[in-house]
């Protein structure tokens, strides 16, 4: 397969999904894809994990450099995180199409994140939809479960395997995809005591956080990050979610801590959280963005009148 097969310039939105075999089609296909957007003289913006950058540095020599690469094991460690930095990439290249190439998913992902990941495919359907912005993305067929490929099949509009291009039979809309992504989240293996807090008791969370993570193996800076985006949840629960909630802070095998807050709120944007937001808006999800931002992996359920999130924070 030669890299001019998928690289059509585009009118529109475009999304589709490499699934390859091997490091040659890899390189190939991805070297296509940004010799075209360089010739149409579109900016690119690609995101593949740390070991797959040198291959791909090699490939494209000084003349083919894109506008922006960036170590997605850095970026996307939580996959919450993704969409604002392409959204930003996008939105300072006004009237301009822009093309995306990004590989949010390795082995070694957690099924936590990979579900996050795929929540992360199906809004980007959504976030796009009006823009001229092509996107690649990279799955390993053979590294990666059967399951997460059929995933990948439900996210993106077209694939592209096998040396060809074609629709996805089984393509979802993107807010049921969405949807789907809210399954139950397990229970923590040991009874873990709840903090119920109201308005009045932002400061009163906060000492208790900081209480709770202090003896763990989590750096000061890290326990820092988790405490000030309990803070913004806890805010957001006070403010949004009915003026009160509740705080749960647990350890996952010494390396993870995580904090849940459940409150009675609904997040009526899937977008929330995932658009840097402009600072003259009001509101616009800054808290939720910012918890995006601190932690490694956001989980969120939103379920009728209650919303959940977990915050998990490693200690590396």
């Amino acid at each position: 397969m030669t890299g001019s097969e998928i690289s059509v310039p585009p009118a529109k939105f475009a999304h589709s999904a490499l699934l390859y075999r091997g490091p040659e089609e890899y390189v190939s296909a991805v070297s296509g894809f940004v010799r075209a957007a360089v010739k149409e003289d579109e900016p690119v913006f690609v995101a593949v994990p740390g070991t797959r950058r040198g291959a791909l540095r090699q490939s494209f020599g000084q003349d083919l450099a894109p506008e922006r690469m960036v170590d997605m094991e850095d970026l996307g460690r939580n996959p919450g995180r993704i969409l604002a930095a392409l959204l930003s990439f996008a939105e300072e290249r006004p009237g301009r199409p822009i093309r995306v190439v990004q590989e949010p998913l390795w082995p070694g992902r957690s099924p936590a994140e990979i579900l996050e990941v795929t929540r992360h495919e199906a809004l980007t359907n959504m976030a796009f939809a009006a823009s001229a912005a092509t996107f690649l993305c990279l799955y390993d067929v053979g590294a990666l479960p059967p399951a997460v490929l059929d995933q990948a099949r439900r996210t993106h509009p077209s694939l592209v395997a096998d040396g060809g291009a074609r629709a996805s039979d089984t393509y979802t809309d993107p807010l049921s995809v969405n949807a789907q992504c809210d399954r139950p989240l397990p229970e923590p293996a040991v009874t873990v005591p709840a903090l119920v807090f109201g308005a009045g008791q932002i400061a009163h969370a906060r000492k208790y956080t900081e209480t709770r993570v202090r003896g763990t193996l989590l750096s000061a800076a890290r326990r820092g990050d988790l405490v000030l985006a309990v803070g913004e949840a806890i805010a957001n629960s006070v403010a949004h979610g009915g003026g009160r909630g509740t705080l749960r802070i647990w350890t996952v095998e010494g390396r993870t801590v995580v904090a849940e807050i459940r409150d009675n709120g609904r997040l009526l944007d899937p977008l929330a959280g995932r658009r840097r937001p402009h600072p003259a808006s009001a509101d616009g999800g800054r808290g939720l963005w910012m918890i995006h931002q601190l932690c490694d992996l956001v989980e969120t359920r939103a379920a009728g009148t209650a919303l959940t999130l977990r915050l998990h924070m490693d200690i590396g």
